[in-house]
């Protein structure tokens, strides 16, 4: 049996409510030459039942069990079963644009220098439809990403939107297991700083759904895996800065997830202390992220999310 161009890697944990509707935006991708590798991550709930249905009709799926170790572990043993020459990762709640897979072949072809490709992403309320128009895009950035820029705000946001060639996982290694937060930043960190180019391709291919209560909305926890990640490149940034600026995307984050107030003021004054003209070099990102802070005080959860997202 030939092996697939691609091999997707979702590790899923309590996913029941939204594994099928990530794994449908799999199964319609416009190349369908890929193989999906579910690692259940010890669910609890009964995410393992429906991801063994859906594989029960596509003999593309295939799905494995480990006791709970966390995703880097699961990506991890993706990674191993993984046949492809491209391996992609999509977290279980996430959605991928039809085009995701074709954008990154065509990509990487064009580029074989590339290790890791990226692409725009938008930010749903967790109520949000996907499909539907999202108030917030990410950005990509011209040419390969450095370090510093993977450190700071990371533009890539989410392993959800990871293509990586075989090569460059090969030389670089598996995820990090153990962090609790950061393992994709710091497995980014290590593929720029090996000499892999992390690059961006200018479409939107991903949608990430923000909940309140998920994993992602602990931003302590996400602030002290950063800490840690940036402790062990302090020879090679500028920590200060850094931190300002990913203090301004803590502070992003919890505007945009509805979450409590005082949680993005508290991460927007912490990056101002930090390193004022950091926080505010990107003057529209860092004046509104500011802005919205501050009068986020006086506004419903509701209505920050929907302006200064």
């Amino acid at each position: 049996m030939s092996s697939p161009h691609f091999s997707v890697i979702v590790p899923m944990f309590n996913a029941a409510a939204s594994l099928a509707s990530s794994l449908s935006s799999v199964l319609d991708q416009a190349d369908r030459d890929f193989e999906v590798i579910i690692v259940d991550d010890g669910s609890t709930d009964n995410s393992l039942a429906v991801a063994l249905a859906m594989a029960s009709g596509d003999d593309r799926i295939r799905v494995v069990s480990q006791d709970n170790a966390g995703p880097a572990a699961a990506r991890n043993l993706g990674i191993d079963l993984a046949r492809g020459a491209l391996l992609a990762f999509l977290d279980a709640d996430d959605i991928w644009h039809p085009e995701k897979l074709a954008c990154h072949r065509d990509f990487h072809l064009a580029r074989p220098d590339a290790g890791v490709s990226y692409a725009r992403i938008a930010f749903l309320e967790a109520d949000r439809a996907a499909g539907t128009a999202a108030r917030t895009e990410s950005r990509v950035l011209a040419g390969p990403l450095t370090v510093l820029q993977l450190i700071a705000e990371n533009p890539v946001c989410t392993t959800s939107n990871i293509v990586v060639t075989r090569g460059c996982v090969a030389a670089v290694g598996g995820f990090r297991a153990g962090m609790g937060h950061a393992e994709d930043q710091e497995w980014l960190a290590r593929v720029a700083a090996t000499g892999f180019a992390v690059c961006g391709i200018d479409r939107l291919l991903v949608e990430y759904r923000m909940s309140p209560g998920g994993l992602s909305s602990n931003l302590r926890r996400m602030y002290r895996g950063w800490r840690r990640l940036a402790h062990q490149h302090r020879a090679s940034i500028d920590v200060r800065a850094a931190e300002a600026v990913y203090c301004r995307y803590l502070a992003r984050r919890a505007l945009r997830s509805g979450g409590p107030a005082i949680e993005a003021l508290h991460y927007a004054v912490r990056g101002m202390r930090r390193d004022a003209s950091a926080f505010l070099a990107d003057r529209r990102r860092g004046g509104l992220t500011l802005a919205g802070a501050v009068f986020g005080l006086v506004l419903p959860a509701a209505t920050r999310a929907r302006l200064f997202a």
